[in-house]
Formats: C-alpha cells, sequence, structure tokens
C-alpha cells in the first residue's frame, strides 16, 4: 500500500515534539528508562496513525461510461435538493460525504471530463456533519464538466482537519478520468457533490458507507451504460 509522501511534515513534528518532551523529561529527573518508554511508545502510536492515515490504496474503478462513483471514503451524510445558482445555474442534488479520521482521506474525480479549480474559499470550521458546514465552512471549489453533466465538488474543512488539497493544475483546466486522485483533505472532514438533477439518477442512500473511486453513487441518464473504454486511474 503506498503512503503519501505529505506526512513527511507530520513525521517529522512528532519526532521534534518527543524529543522535546524526552529532554524536558530529563531535565525533570524522570529516568532514561521511564523517559523512553513514555516519549517511545507514544511517538510510536503517532507515527503508527500517520502512515494509516496517509495510507493511498489502490482501487478497482467501476468500468460504465455512465457511472457516477465516490469521490471520497465515508458514510454519505446526506442527499439535498438545492439550486446552485453560481457555477451550475440549476436544480442539483447535492450529495455529502462525511470522512471520519480513520477513512482514506485522498479523493478521487467522480467523473471523467475537464477539472478546473475554482478557488480555495474561506469561512468558518463547524463540524461537518452539521447541514449549514456546507455553506459557511471553509472550502475547496473544483468543476468537473464533460458532455453529458457537471458536477461540483467541495472540499470542506472542518475544525479539526488542518486543510483540503487539490493536487492539479490550479491556473487551467485539465482532463481528469473517472477515479483519477485529485486531492486530499487533512484529518477529517466533509466532500459535497452538486450535480444538476435533470442528469443523474442517484443510487446511494444516506447513512451507506462509500470508498472513493469504487462505490457506484449514481448514473448519467443520456448516456449509455455499456463501457466507453475511458481512460482510469
Amino acid at each position: 500500500m503506498t503512503i503519501r509522501s505529505e506526512v513527511a511534515p507530520f513525521l517529522i513534528a512528532v519526532a521534534i515534539l518527543f524529543g522535546l518532551l524526552a529532554i524536558f523529561m530529563r531535565w525533570k529527573g524522570v529516568s532514561l528508562q521511564k523517559t523512553a518508554g513514555i516519549c517511545g511508545i507514544s511517538a510510536l502510536v503517532c507515527v503508527a496513525y500517520l502512515l494509516f492515515f496517509f495510507r493511498d490504496p489502490e482501487r478497482t474503478i467501476p468500468s460504465g461510461a455512465d457511472l457516477i462513483i465516490a469521490a471520497a471514503d465515508g458514510k454519505v451524510a446526506a442527499i439535498t435538493d438545492i439550486h446552485e445558482d453560481k457555477y451550475l445555474h440549476a436544480d442539483c442534488v447535492r450529495i455529502s460525504i462525511f470522512l471520519s479520521l480513520f477513512d482514506v482521506h485522498v479523493n478521487r474525480a467522480p467523473i471523467a471530463g475537464q477539472s478546473t479549480f475554482l478557488g480555495y474559499f474561506p469561512g468558518k470550521r463547524l463540524f461537518t456533519f452539521q447541514e449549514k458546514s456546507s455553506e459557511v465552512n471553509q472550502h475547496n471549489k473544483i468543476l468537473i464538466v464533460n458532455p453529458h453533466t457537471r458536477c461540483l465538488v467541495c472540499q470542506i474543512v472542518g475544525p479539526v482537519c488542518r486543510r483540503v488539497v487539490y493536487w492539479l493544475d490550479h491556473d487551467q483546466s485539465v482532463a481528469v478520468a473517472r477515479g483519477e486522485r485529485i486531492g486530499m483533505m487533512k484529518f477529517g472532514s466533509r466532500l459535497d457533490l452538486y450535480f444538476p438533477k435533470a442528469d443523474v439518477d442517484v443510487i446511494t442512500r444516506k447513512g451507506d458507507t462509500v470508498r472513493a473511486g469504487e462505490t457506484v453513487i449514481a448514473r448519467i441518464r443520456r448516456i449509455s451504460p455499456q463501457p466507453a473504454g475511458e481512460a482510469q486511474q
């Protein structure tokens, strides 16, 4: 299993933190054996969790040109009808996925198309299981467009989340394959997917557990369900 290189600064921080703690404990007269035990075990637990958190497993992308797949691991927190009037200009369905601290946090493209980074938007840091966090929390916005539908992707920051990252070009649109890795959400958050209601039939339900790149959450209405031979990753 691949571990994302973004883990490196956190591992360095753990080494520094527990190194300083060890120095402080020795300065306070704590025995070498006790200091090594406390700091060593605590550091190992932190390192093990960080490696677990930054894991990036391979996924088998389902075939079928009409399929829309989950862009994040986690639980479907809500499926909401909403009018999105800034980017999609349509009545939409919003599928919200809540990520716990134990889920894989690598995000993948739910559809193939041209992906455009719309920007980072400052805001609040409400708990992301709250419905209004979709509207008011800090987030990245990404728009993916193909001839059959459009998807607005929102990577939403929660109170624990350090930040959200979009790995592709920030200055111009780039082609993405369905299931391709597009970014990461660090330390728990929420991901919202907006689709025009007229374009899709939602398959997933509130409470479902989904896996990025594998779980089918909807189907596009206007294209054949036969595989289209699109590039997958």
